[in-house]
C-alpha cells in the first residue's frame, strides 16, 4: 500500500492527521464552553422561585437583616402592611361572661312594693312592710260561681260568702239570700254625722237584724265612724253594743271610718297616729264587750291612713272591688264586689267572703 508524503516515520502519524485531531478537540471545546454559557442564562433569568434561597445574615450591632449578594435592608422587605390584619372575636368564657349594667329595681316587679291607688286617681308603689303579717292565701284556689266567690283548699271549701247592707238597700228578703248561697250578712247599725258629728241609728236596722236572724244567717255589723278623739270613738261602740246586746253576733263587730266623696269631713284634719288612736280605743271597747273587733277599709285606709303596726291584734276586713285583692298584710274578710245581683235584694248588691267561720272562733 503506498503512504502518503506527509507521513512521519518518528511519530508514526502524518502532518495531516494531527491538524485533523486538533481541529476536532476545538470543535468540541467551543460547543461545550456555548452549552455551559446557555444554562448559566437561563439560571440567571429564568424562574427565580426555583433557585436556591439566598442566605440571610444578620449583623449583630444592628439586628438588621440583609440579603447575601444584596443592598436590600428589611425594611425594604415589609409589604406585610399592605395587606389588613385579621381580627378574631375574643371568645368569652362563661365564668367570664360580661355583666350587664346594674338596672334599678322595678317595684312593679320586685315583689318588695304594693300599689295603692288613691281616691283622687293617683298611685304610689309602696315599700311592703317585713314587719306585719301577711296572709297566705293561694288566690289560684278561688272559684267565682254566679257572682258568689269560694274559696278551696285540698278541694275542700275553707270559704263562706256573705253581704253587708243597709238602709240604701232597702227591704232585704234574708230567706232568699240564704238559698242564694249567702251564710252571714253585716249589718249597719249606725254612723256619725261627717258635718254634724251627731249619732245616728240605721233606720233598718232593727228590722234587719231581727229578720236575719229569723232566716238562720249568721250575724255581723258594722258602725260607720267620723270620731275626731278617742272618747267620741268609745261612744260609737257603745252605741253599737246597746243595740245588739239582744239578738246573737257571732261575726265580728266592724269599725268603718272613711273619707266622704266630694266633700269635706270632720275627720279630714286627722293625723295617721291620731286616727290610729281612735280606731283601736273602738276596737278595744267591742274586744272588752266579748266581741270580735275587726277594722274596715281599703287598700289606701289601711296602708296610708292608719299604722296598721299598732293594730295588728285585730282582725282586717278588706275592701277592695277586684278579682283577685292585691293586699299583702293578713285579712280575715274581703269585699269583692259592689254591684253583684242577688236573689233577695232589689238593687246592687255589695258581696264578701270570709277565710274564718266566727261562728266557731
Amino acid at each position: 500500500m503506498r503512504l502518503p508524503d506527509d507521513y512521519d516515520e518518528h511519530s508514526g502519524m502524518s502532518p495531516v492527521f494531527i491538524t485533523a485531531i486538533v481541529a476536532v478537540t476545538i470543535f468540541i471545546a467551543a460547543i461545550f464552553i456555548i452549552v455551559l454559557i446557555s444554562n448559566s442564562s437561563s439560571k440567571g433569568g429564568g424562574n427565580t422561585s426555583s433557585s436556591v434561597p439566598q442566605q440571610v445574615i444578620i449583623t449583630e450591632e444592628s439586628s438588621e437583616a440583609v440579603i447575601s449578594g444584596s443592598k436590600l435592608r428589611p425594611d425594604d422587605l415589609d409589604f406585610w402592611d399592605m395587606y389588613p390584619e385579621e381580627t378574631t372575636e375574643t371568645e368569652v368564657e362563661p365564668s367570664q361572661s360580661v355583666t350587664p349594667e346594674t338596672v334599678e329595681d322595678d317595684p312593679s316587679t320586685d315583689g318588695k312594693h304594693t300599689l295603692v291607688q288613691y281616691a283622687d286617681g293617683e298611685e304610689e308603689w309602696v315599700l311592703i312592710s317585713p314587719y306585719l303579717p301577711k296572709h297566705g292565701y293561694d288566690f289560684t284556689k278561688l272559684v267565682c260561681q254566679s257572682d258568689i266567690m269560694k274559696y278551696y283548699v285540698d278541694g275542700k271549701q275553707m270559704s263562706y260568702a256573705g253581704v253587708d247592707i243597709s238602709k240604701y238597700d232597702d227591704y232585704v228578703d234574708f230567706v232568699k239570700l240564704k238559698k242564694a248561697g249567702i251564710s252571714f250578712v253585716m249589718i249597719r247599725v249606725g254612723a256619725r254625722g261627717y258635718g254634724s258629728g251627731q249619732l245616728v241609728l240605721d233606720e233598718y236596722f232593727a228590722d234587719n237584724i231581727k229578720r236575719a236572724s229569723d232566716a238562720g244567717l249568721q250575724i255581723g255589723v258594722y258602725f260607720y265612724s267620723q270620731a275626731v278623739t278617742e272618747d267620741e270613738a268609745i261612744e260609737e261602740a257603745n252605741m253599737v253594743l246597746e243595740n245588739i246586746r239582744d239578738y246573737k253576733v257571732e261575726y265580728p263587730v266592724a269599725y268603718d271610718m272613711e273619707f266622704v266623696a266630694n266633700d269635706d269631713a270632720r275627720i279630714d284634719t286627722l293625723s295617721r297616729a291620731e286616727k290610729t288612736s281612735i280606731a283601736k280605743a273602738f276596737l278595744e271597747t267591742i274586744e272588752n264587750a266579748g266581741y270580735n273587733p275587726i277594722i274596715y277599709g281599703n287598700k289606701e285606709w289601711l296602708i296610708k291612713e292608719i299604722d296598721m303596726s299598732k293594730l295588728t291584734a285585730y282582725d282586717v276586713w278588706l275592701s277592695q272591688i277586684a278579682d283577685v285583692p292585691d293586699y299583702p298584710y293578713k285579712f280575715t274578710m274581703w269585699q269583692y264586689k259592689d254591684d253583684a245581683a242577688v236573689d233577695g235584694i232589689a238593687g246592687y248588691a255589695s258581696l264578701n267572703i270570709s277565710f274564718v267561720d266566727y261562728s266557731e272562733k
